[in-house]
């Protein structure tokens, strides 16, 4: 018998990887969807994404994508992986998301089919959606400035494409190399960690979706998870990963707090004073 036939599940319901079938739909990343879709719908031009590390960013970017109709909008997703891209790169990966043929070699060139093609799709009755995820890493003003390039392509009813860009804090630091740019945001929203009873929503949630008819943690090991996560996603993932593991090894059934504890501290997730003495007071 392994783990998820001892705790009655189909697959494994916190696994780090992104699957649309577990998204949780939070309050606050309702929210962020709604204020997105509010600004790519009245053609806004520029919408940015700010969170901490784990607090589902990307998550919330693919389920952004999945979201737009492909009968109104023509959109992509673009995710930075390194910080040595150049504008050169971008304009040309942007160029061939949009269906750009023969791409040119100099970036004048590929600035022109750039602006032809959003030209078209506006034409057709589309709207032009680019989604980029990770954009802290393009520590440079050249390709800030190439961003607000982009949006100066306009029609009388708006902008002809609108960036969604998602990033950590440190974004804000990139988005000020370019203060012109910075200045034509238009909608922005900062996720943050979930509070308690989120984050056992957030459980309940995952732990239905991989078909449990049951809870594996008892409530103080919930409590304890939102504690040593801080209610951030990723982190709560990571944790619940780990403890319905090591429950399977000692057959615990509920899952308690004290196996939540043993993990948290093999993740070196340990708490400051003042959160410690605070943990003091969960029982």
């Amino acid at each position: 018998m392994d783990f998820l036939e001892f705790y009655k599940l189909s697959e494994h319901p916190f696994s780090s990887s992104i699957d649309n079938r577990f998204y949780f739909n939070s309050s606050q990343h309702a929210e962020a969807l709604l204020r997105l879709k509010y600004a790519v719908d009245t053609m806004k031009g520029l919408a940015v994404v700010v969170g901490g590390v784990g607090t589902g960013k990307s998550t919330l970017a693919r389920r952004m994508l999945d979201e737009l109709d492909d009968t109104v909008y023509e959109a992509a997703l673009l995710i930075v992986l390194h910080t040595s891209v150049t504008t050169d790169w971008l304009m040309k990966k942007i160029a061939m998301q949009l269906g750009v043929k023969n791409i040119g070699s100099s970036k004048l060139e590929v600035l022109g089919q750039v602006a032809r093609k959003l030209h078209a799709i506006h034409d057709s009755g589309l709207k032009t959606v680019i989604l980029v995820d990770e954009v802290q890493m393009l520590k440079s003003r050249e390709i800030m400035e190439e961003f607000r390039g982009l949006l100066n392509m306009e029609v009388s009813e708006g902008k002809l494409i609108t960036l969604v860009l998602f990033g950590l804090p440190e974004l804000e630091d990139v988005l000020s190399l370019d203060l012109p740019l910075k200045q034509r945001i238009s909608v922005k929203y900062k996720l943050k960690g979930f509070e308690q009873k989120i984050t056992e929503e957030y459980i309940k949630h995952r732990i239905k979706v991989a078909a449990c008819p049951q809870g594996i943690f008892a409530s103080e090991a919930v409590q304890a998870v939102h504690y040593y996560s801080r209610g951030v996603p990723r982190l709560i993932n990571t944790i619940c990963d780990n403890a319905i593991f090591e429950g399977f090894l000692v057959k615990a059934n509920p899952i308690g707090r004290d196996i939540i504890e043993s993990v948290a501290q093999s993740l070196d997730l340990q708490p400051t004073d003042e959160e410690a003495e605070e943990y003091r007071h969960f029982g």
